[in-house]
């Protein structure tokens, strides 16, 4: 294959992404005949056709997906150099959008991300919390910098990513002040039967203690079970049961929701994880995000 016009793989972007030559024609200000033109020139460079038609829209074939998918990335990262060094030029903040999963807590989350704002160069932070998978899709297609997560990348999610572990600490069952006094006791036998609240079943911290329960031949009762590690808390605070915390951010939990240490689960261990599109991070924020992390938070 000879090497890869960037005219005409933007060409064909601008076609994929509009569905018709006409309209992409008018994006670009061209006619829809040099824009056909260009499409073929490109097929006759891949040595395979990337679209085929249907009634008047065009589809992408097999290799026309594979090829967008590229093309995404490729545009995507131009866009963001673009921004980026448009933002030095007029002194703007330095943005660095994080991707946060909902079952990380967030207290920790707040741990993680301080660092990057405490930057000698302004930096502004973006923060989006919701599932995993969504996060992922838009770190693949680069609408956010880096995902902070209590797992790595699923098997079965097939992105170009990397996984960067930060660190891991212990896990403490807590309760409200008059719950904790009760089943502190005798710990961690006084489980047995007690009310929990508990992350969502499938999550990485859901299976060990889930494990450890086995191993442990203990029976609790689950009263509640959460993607949102606050709400979780909430309840906790409220006095509806007992719940895990990383050990780490106990005192904060104590201090934030009026609760008390109760013990700690004896080898089950929370794992954080920045992920990035990088196998060597270079963004400033994330960088420093991760360097905080494995030199201060987790030492």
């Amino acid at each position: 294959m000879e090497d890869l016009n960037y005219h005409h793989l933007k060409y064909f972007w601008a076609v994929a992404r509009s569905e018709t030559l006409t309209s992409a024609a008018q994006n670009l200000g061209l006619t829809p005949q040099t824009l056909s033109t260009q499409i073929k020139d490109l097929e006759n460079s891949v040595g395979q056709s990337l679209f085929s038609r249907s009634g008047r829209r065009l589809v992408l074939t097999d290799v026309g997906q594979a090829v967008f998918a590229y093309a995404e990335e490729i545009f995507a990262i131009g866009d963001e150099l673009t921004e980026m060094l448009d933002g030095r030029s007029v002194g703007r903040a330095l943005q660095v959008v994080v991707g946060v999963a909902d079952v990380l807590p967030k207290l920790v989350a707040h741990r993680l991300i301080e660092p990057a704002i405490q930057l000698k160069e302004p930096v502004r932070v973006v923060c989006r919390a919701t599932g995993l998978p969504s996060l992922l899709a838009d770190l693949a297609t680069h609408r956010i910098d880096v995902v902070l997560s209590d797992a790595p990348i699923p098997p079965e999610v097939r992105i170009r990513a990397f996984n960067h572990l930060l660190g891991e600490c212990g896990v403490t069952f807590m309760a409200s002040a008059a719950t904790a006094r009760e089943y502190r006791s005798g710990f961690p036998g006084s489980l047995d039967g007690a009310p929990v609240l508990l992350p969502a079943e499938g999550t990485a911290l859901r299976r060990q203690l889930d494990d450890w329960f086995t191993e442990h031949e203990i029976r609790p009762r689950i009263i509640g079970e959460f993607e949102d590690s606050s709400l979780l808390k909430a309840f906790g605070q409220a006095g509806a049961g007992l719940f895990p915390v990383p050990s780490i951010v106990e005192k904060e939990v104590g201090r934030q929701y009026h609760a008390r240490p109760i013990g700690l689960v004896d080898g089950v261990v929370e794992r954080f994880y920045a992920i990035s599109v990088e196998r060597r991070v270079t963004h400033p924020a994330v960088a420093a995000i991760c360097t905080a992390a494995r030199t201060k938070l987790f030492d």
